[in-house]
């Protein structure tokens, strides 16, 4: 049987990316794949009673490592149960968010060592890491205004702008460090140009897993 592809999305809240990974499932399904969406923290039964522990407005007592270490057990969870074998099955896997999200939140959001967010996480990853990551770069200042005009906040989107400047310095440096894997998407465009853009790394992607 062969290997399936593992997808990752990645961005500021607000940035577009569910638009864009429901053109991604589309597209992908319209060329013959079996999809399967998930997202971060949660995709699990385990994994959503964490995200909601870890979101919850009300938890603004929660430490810095405390939150990291429920990111990396949501994805433990993850992984194991899902991802893992979704992919060994041949399927594509989409996710809203992954490992990238605890780097750049907790390491340079929360300013937790890397090494440590680094060495919690390869233990919950199992060997596991995307083929592909797609960082939809928007400004916080955008995309935070369009997030709270059409959903509202959530703990961590209640944090001050200079947190989430420090989470988009992150995204944009690990882009840097990992060019073959992070594609960087200029999202300050129009629905069609963004998707351009995905579509056109999704079939360099795919050519190369054949």
């Amino acid at each position: 049987m062969k290997k399936g592809l593992f997808i990752t999305v990645e961005g500021t809240d607000g940035a577009g990316k569910s638009t864009q990974i429901k053109l991604m499932e589309d597209y992908l399904r319209s060329q013959g794949y079996d999809i399967l969406f998930t997202r971060e923290p949660g995709g699990t039964s385990i994994g959503e009673k964490i995200r909601s522990l870890i979101l919850d407005p009300k938890n603004t007592e929660m430490g810095y490592i405390a939150e990291m270490m429920l990111y990396a057990s949501s994805r433990a969870q993850h992984v194991a149960e899902l991802i893992k074998p979704a992919v060994m099955s041949g399927k594509v896997v989409i996710c809203d968010r992954f490992v990238d999200s605890s780097y750049v939140y907790q390491g340079f959001g929360r300013g937790i060592d890397l090494k440590i967010v680094e060495s919690i996480n390869n233990i919950a990853l199992d060997g596991t890491l995307p083929d592909i990551t797609f960082f939809f770069d928007l400004s916080p200042e955008i995309a935070l205004k369009r997030r709270i005009a059409s959903t509202g906040t959530d703990r961590i989107e209640n944090e001050k702008m200079e947190f989430h400047m420090k989470v988009y310095e992150g995204y944009k440096k690990l882009a840097a460090l990992y060019p073959d894997r992070i594609k960087a998407i200029d999202s300050n465009r129009s629905i069609e140009e963004i998707f351009r853009d995905v579509k056109a790394w999704l079939d360099r992607v795919l050519i190369n897993k054949e």
